[in-house]
């Protein structure tokens, strides 16, 4: 029996839709319906100091503007922190994780530098509350103590459908994970990889800024017990300095008001070519034509440069 398409978008509440988060919209959207498949919307709200009052509803809101529609009811990160404790306390209950009181400057001090940041030595790993239960782990709330996952370097390799043979060895290259930080917040891997599985997702589709955390995600999966989905990872706007178009680089929010030239900047910048007589035409009419021709193996010309006129 064949799995039905599932994919997903799954916008951070840290501000509202801005030119880059639209493009991964429009990505994950168009592949959803290239292959007949569903479409869910995810609001990941599961880190509140860096959340902005309203952005959830104005996100929803551009999203309607601008024409999209997703499956069933949008979903909110924080409503499955159950799951994400279920999933903590198994890793604990079978020691593939551990309570870690290592702050910030000792890892500072004694990490050598990965790709992604500063590699978490294992200062923990053996250290007096490495055997500590998984109740007395949860339960402690005196600001001490992260939860870390026990990694290896056994290689974690992946084909993406656009970038190819992907492999990282994440013990050595990124370090024992966080899954759970000493303020109690769960931690973006642990979240995602559950709640993508809840959701049955079967492909993700977003930037090329998140492909070293598919490896991470992959091996989270695989000491769940969960099943890996497909992966496809976009090259990303960025702005006229080279910085991904973010709201921490300053990133415009899209104007609501036009979004027939939005979504044909996006797909121009996707590499799809549409025709300029689109642009006398309405919302419907540009999805009607991008769906018909969707191309995604366009992507892979993408240089991640910028577009005039996004930020």
């Amino acid at each position: 029996m064949v799995t039905p398409y599932r994919g997903r978008f799954a916008p951070s509440p840290s501000g509202p839709l801005h030119f880059g988060s639209l493009v991964a919209a429009t990505t994950s959207y168009l592949q959803a319906q290239a292959n007949n498949g569903e479409w869910w919307l995810r609001i990941e709200d599961i880190d509140p100091p860096r959340e902005v009052a309203g952005a959830s509803e104005a996100i929803i809101s551009s999203l309607a503007a601008h024409g999209f529609i997703w499956t069933g009811e949008i979903q909110y990160q924080s409503r499955n922190r159950e799951q994400h404790d279920a999933a903590i306390k198994e890793l604990l209950d079978t020691s593939q994780a551990y309570p870690c009181t290592c702050t910030r400057k000792h890892i500072r001090a004694t990490a050598k530098s990965g790709p992604a940041g500063p590699v978490y030595p294992g200062t923990c790993r053996n250290g007096p509350d490495s055997g500590m239960s998984a109740h007395k782990a949860l339960a402690s709330n005196d600001g001490t103590r992260a939860i870390r996952i026990r990694t290896s370097d056994e290689p974690v390799a992946f084909t993406d459908q656009l970038q190819g043979q992907i492999e990282q060895r994440i013990r050595s290259q990124i370090g024992d994970i966080l899954v759970l930080r000493k303020n109690k917040l769960i931690a973006y891997h642990l979240a995602v990889v559950v709640d993508d599985h809840a959701q049955g997702i079967t492909e993700i589709v977003r930037g090329t800024d998140l492909l070293e955390s598919t490896p991470v995600q992959i091996f989270l999966q695989r000491m769940l017990g969960l099943a890996t989905p497909a992966y496809m990872h976009f090259p990303i706007a960025v702005d006229s300095s080279g910085d991904k178009l973010s709201k921490q680089t300053g990133a415009k929010p899209v104007n609501d008001a036009t979004p027939v030239s939005n979504l044909l900047r996006c797909l121009q910048f996707l590499g799809q070519q549409p025709p300029d007589e689109l642009s006398d035409s309405t919302v419907a009419i540009i999805w009607d034509w991008a769906r018909e021709n969707w191309h995604p193996e366009a992507l892979s010309g993408v240089r991640n440069l910028d577009l005039p006129g996004t930020n």
